[in-house]
């Protein structure tokens, strides 16, 4: 009767061992947008670090599921740390949109306005086959003046199964807060900065 049962021990243990570990997949929210066309520089701006929940500040995906749960994915990660990620997103978004340069802790001259720009996350949610949201609180300070406007943008973007439909509406999120931040640099422009109309 010994001998069975240390078989079949010894098979699951060989078996277990032979099992292939699940393979890890990087996501980042920077990439897969068109190439732009040049645009003749108007502006720079310094993007700085972006503040994250500290419950989402890791690189694993964290998701709710519908019932309120919180998961926290091991295969599914973020190329770099979350805040890293939106910083790099918001910058390269922004400076796509007003044709600026990002001159964060750069040397520049000083022939055009600097507009510093804040962003701290306040909720980043991930429901998987339903949403993707990010609310954040904003500023855009021109440097010349001293003079700041503090905005809000609750980007929720309804996305479809899986977890590229879920990268790609995080990505749109961040296109909308940086679309609403670069309106707000060119309302410094005008003369008539304020928050976009919700």
């Amino acid at each position: 009767m010994k001998q069975p049962i240390l078989a079949l021990v010894m098979t699951a243990i060989l078996l277990g061992g032979c099992s292939t570990p699940q393979p890890e997949h990087f996501y980042t929210l920077s990439g897969g947008a068109d190439a732009q066309p040049a645009k003749p520089v108007k502006y720079y701006v310094e993007v700085l670090a972006v503040s994250v929940p500290q419950q989402v500040s890791r690189n694993q995906f964290v998701v709710t599921a519908p019932s309120g749960r919180i998961e926290l994915l091991e295969q599914q990660r973020w190329a770099g740390p979350l805040a890293g990620e939106i910083g790099q997103a918001l910058s390269t978004a922004v400076t796509n949109e007003l044709g600026a340069i990002d001159v964060f802790r750069t040397p520049h001259p000083d022939n055009l306005p600097v507009y510093r720009i804040s962003t701290n996350v306040q909720r980043f949610e991930s429901v998987m086959g339903q949403y993707a949201l990010i609310d954040a609180v904003w500023s855009v300070r021109q440097l010349a003046s001293n003079k700041v406007v503090t905005c809000r943008t609750i980007a929720n973007e309804k996305v479809g199964a899986g977890y590229d439909e879920l990268v790609l509406g995080h990505r749109r999120a961040v296109g909308r807060i940086a679309a609403d931040t670069a309106s707000v640099v060119r309302g410094f422009d005008g003369g008539n900065a304020a928050c976009p109309a919700a």
